[in-house]
C-alpha cells in the first residue's frame, strides 16, 4: 500500500508484510510486544521466566517514555538510560532464544533479527513506541465495516476509503469535516481548486 517511494517510518506489529521495509525505516510496536511477552508467561515452563524478564523491561521502557512525554525527562536523558538497558534487553532475548520452548525461542530469534526496528523511536524524534495512534484512527472504519457489512462494489469501496481518509485526516488536524467537504463540493460545481488535505502551515 505504501509503495517503494514512501520514505517515512512505519510503526507496526511483527506482521511479515512489513519485512520488505528497511529496519531503520520501521518501528516495532511495543504494545504488541508486551502482549507477546505476556503470552510467554502464560505458556509456562521454560518460557515463563523469559517472558517475565522481557515484560519487566517493557514496563520500565513505558515508564521512562511517559517521563519523556510529560517533560520529566529530556530526550537526551532518556537516550542515556536506554543505551545500557538496551544491552540488557538483548541478553534476555538471547537467553530466550536458547530457552527450549520452540515458540518462545522463535519469537526471540525474530526480535533479534529485527533489533534495529525496536529502537527507531529512540533515535528519531516524533516517532512513538506503539502504533496506538494508528489503531485509534482506524477504529471508526473497523466499527463502520462491522455494522454495515462493507460495500457492494469497487466504486463503493473507493468512496468509503476516500471519505474515511478525509474524516480521519481532518480530525487529526483539528479541521471541521463538514466545512472541508462543503468546500470540496463548491470547488467541484464552480470548477475551482479542491482544498488540500495536507497540513496547513503558516508561511
Amino acid at each position: 500500500m505504501l509503495g517503494e517511494l514512501y520514505m517515512g517510518i512505519v510503526t507496526s506489529d511483527r506482521a511479515k508484510a512489513s519485512d520488505t521495509r528497511l529496519l531503520r525505516r520501521r518501528q516495532l510496536c511495543w504494545a504488541h510486544l508486551a502482549r507477546d511477552f505476556q503470552a510467554m508467561i502464560d505458556r509456562g515452563g521454560a518460557a515463563q521466566p523469559v517472558g517475565e524478564a522481557l515484560l519487566e523491561h517493557a514496563h520500565v521502557l513505558f515508564a521512562w517514555w511517559h517521563w519523556v512525554r510529560d517533560g520529566t525527562w529530556t530526550r537526551s536523558t532518556f537516550q542515556q538510560y536506554v543505551s545500557p538497558w538496551r544491552a540488557s534487553f538483548r541478553v534476555e532475548l538471547e537467553n530466550g532464544r536458547e530457552c527450549g520452548c520452540p515458540k518462545t525461542a522463535a519469537t526471540c530469534r525474530e526480535l533479534l533479527a529485527r533489533e534495529a526496528a525496536l529502537w527507531t523511536f529512540v533515535r528519531v524524534e516524533g516517532i512513538e513506541l506503539t502504533n496506538n495512534a494508528a489503531e485509534r484512527s482506524l477504529r471508526h472504519a473497523v466499527q463502520w465495516r462491522k455494522v454495515s457489512y462493507g460495500t457492494q462494489s469497487e466504486k463503493g469501496s473507493r468512496f468509503v476509503a476516500h471519505i474515511l481518509t478525509v474524516v480521519a485526516t481532518c480530525q487529526q488536524q483539528g479541521r471541521n469535516v463538514l466545512v472541508y467537504l462543503t468546500a470540496c463540493c463548491q470547488a467541484f460545481y464552480t470548477r475551482g481548486t479542491v482544498p488540500s488535505l495536507l497540513p496547513q502551515t503558516s508561511s
